[in-house]
């Protein structure tokens, strides 16, 4: 299942966020989709980049966890097929041509379930195109949200992200049945247009559960004293992202 969230907001994701499915573009030229074929696109989101895969004129499904992200897609794109589905719970049995995925597995807490879901779902010769947070994503980051909850006295909530390495998600994948044929784990330093606080407001609410509302406005602030050193810079903040880009196909 997903890790918890407080809520998933899509009128934020998608005004202060886009760079989210802005930089999946770049991973649908990886999975070069075709008319006719039949594709899953797990963790959705808003359905941006499954209108993108639709244009090619594939008949796509979009699946997330957030019964708000679902929403905010059928809006977006009633003509579109979405689902409201967890990653780890997958029920389709070779069903698609092709799984895509953008910014989304490193939620799921039983990464296994999902790999396991997502060989299941493809045809044998099926193809698996994914990208997610990699080991060290946002760490930099993190370390400054964990010193800020240190100075207010609050507890360190545990991680609800799974970042790997290439080889520990590469093995997963082999042990269901896919082969990968390309792995790299590289930096993407991200310009955030609603800065710290606004990245915490959408994805941190994990950090933010002790925290008082009235005490929220100081408590970024001390985040952002923290992460000045490492992550401001030509008058703007960044995400220390680092990304895990891995294809593979079904045996």
């Amino acid at each position: 299942m997903l890790a918890p969230m407080s809520t998933w907001d899509p009128a934020l994701y998608q005004d202060k966020h886009a760079f989210v499915w802005q930089y999946g573009r770049d991973l649908i030229g990886l999975l070069a989709p075709r008319s006719g074929e039949r594709i899953l696109d797990v963790g959705c989101g808003p359905g941006q980049l499954t209108a993108q895969i639709a244009a090619a004129g594939a008949e796509v499904t979009g699946i997330d966890s957030s019964p708000a992200m679902i929403a905010e897609a059928r809006k977006n794109y009633p003509e579109l097929r979405f689902e409201l589905t967890d990653a780890g719970r997958m029920a389709y049995d070779r069903q698609f041509h092709a799984v895509f995925s953008n910014a989304a597995l490193h939620w799921v807490r039983d990464a296994e379930a999902a790999a396991a879901g997502m060989a299941r779902a493809l045809e044998p010769g099926g193809r698996l195109v994914v990208e997610l947070g990699g080991k060290g994503n946002v760490q930099q980051l993190r370390d400054a949200i964990s010193r800020a909850l240190e100075t207010f006295h609050l507890p360190i909530p545990e991680s609800p992200w799974f970042y790997p390495v290439i080889g520990e998600y590469a093995a997963m994948l082999e042990r269901h049945g896919l082969a990968v044929n390309y792995a790299a784990l590289f930096d993407r330093p991200t310009p955030l247009a609603g800065g710290l606080g606004d990245w915490i407001a959408m994805f941190g609410g994990h950090f933010l559960a002790a925290v008082r509302p009235e005490q929220r406005e100081s408590f970024v602030r001390q985040v952002e004293e923290y992460a000045g050193p490492a992550l401001w810079r030509d008058g703007k903040w960044f995400a220390d992202y680092r990304r895990l880009r891995i294809t593979a196909a079904r045996y």
